[in-house]
């Protein structure tokens, strides 16, 4: 009999029915194991009530409802993605300027077959680890980091694999001071003239500039229930509503979802989750994003550079127009 996975410590208030449906299975799995009773029948029949449940509450979920998926506290965030799907992963520190930014995370590895520099913010799980990295919002020394590990990529030959989870860069006075807008814009320029292919992955969430500023490249692909946007929906409601209030409606107003972002042209790829999305199961979210940048890896190697940067030009060039005819 197939292993039934333990309920989530925390659910979100739509998953309030799946929660009950998987505690209900487990209790009479344990049940089943411990009195010795058989109780196969009732458990075959919760366990396809509760993927028909999953399937039902996934395929419906609202642009707000997909902003707190991205958010769940179990999901799958850049270091966990690294310990699945990058061998020999070693990672490197520093600016060369300020700092170590805990938030952003750089290194070299394989993904497949493919050398690669990895680029990614990291929220942090516990309280502590979380401070550290600021909660997932970078510094300016951050994305100084960032680029300064993608021109090394640059000068031997690596590809430049970015993971973008981030509700955005930090917005602190010692941010400010030390110039985190300017960081940011320096990235977007230099990542547009970059000689070497470069995969973004949305993983969670892509918040405003904190995002772009390792977002540029040849392929965006997002996770199905990743969000990216200008702004939060809390700060668009705040803006337009005086208030959080309306976050919901904001969320469908910024169409920030990946289905969204596809059918206006922002990203390139939807990379679909498990069933329950990426907490539930974060082996196959992993399985995906690696199969995926194995692939695109292959295709972005076989052009010549100097095409490559013209092609990402005129990419970036076009970003957004489908979205003016539509």
């Amino acid at each position: 009999m197939a292993k039934t996975p333990s309920p989530p410590a925390f659910s979100l208030e739509f998953e309030k029915p799946i929660l009950q449906l998987e505690k209900e299975l487990a209790n009479l799995v344990n049940l089943q194991e411990t009195k010795d009773v058989d109780y196969a029948a009732e458990i075959n029949g919760l366990r396809t009530h509760l993927t028909a449940l999953l399937k039902k509450t996934y395929q419906n979920l609202s642009a707000w409802e997909t902003v707190q998926v991205a958010r769940h506290p179990a999901r799958p965030q850049t270091r966990d993605y690294i310990d699945m799907i990058v061998k020999d992963f070693d990672e490197v520190h520093g600016d060369r300027t300020y700092g170590d930014d805990k938030t952003m995370v750089t290194g070299m590895g394989r993904i497949g077959g493919h050398k690669v520099m990895v680029v990614g913010h990291h929220k942090g799980r516990d309280t502590r680890e979380k401070i550290a990295c600021n909660f997932g919002c970078a510094h300016p020394e951050g994305y100084r980091k960032a680029l300064a590990k993608m021109q090394f990529a640059e000068k031997f030959g690596l590809p430049v694999v970015t993971f973008i989870d981030t509700p955005g860069a930090y917005p602190g006075i010692g941010s400010e001071e030390r110039g985190v807008a300017e960081a940011i814009a320096v990235n977007l320029r230099e990542m547009a003239r970059l000689k070497t292919p470069i995969v973004c992955l949305v993983i969670g969430e892509g918040g405003s500039g904190g995002a772009l500023g390792i977002g540029v490249g040849d392929r965006l692909a997002m996770l199905q229930y990743a969000w990216y946007s200008v702004i939060s929906p809390e700060g668009c409601s705040g803006i337009l509503w005086k208030g959080g209030a309306n976050a919901a409606d904001a969320a469908e107003a910024l169409k920030l979802t990946s289905k969204s972002l596809k059918e206006l042209g922002v990203i390139d790829e939807i990379l679909e989750e498990p069933l329950g999305a990426a907490h539930r199961n974060p082996r196959a979210a992993g399985d995906s994003i690696e199969k995926y940048v194995d692939k695109t890896l292959r295709e972005l190697k076989r052009l010549p550079l100097d095409k490559l940067v013209d092609e990402r030009y005129e990419k970036l060039r076009k970003l957004g127009t489908d979205a003016v005819t539509a």
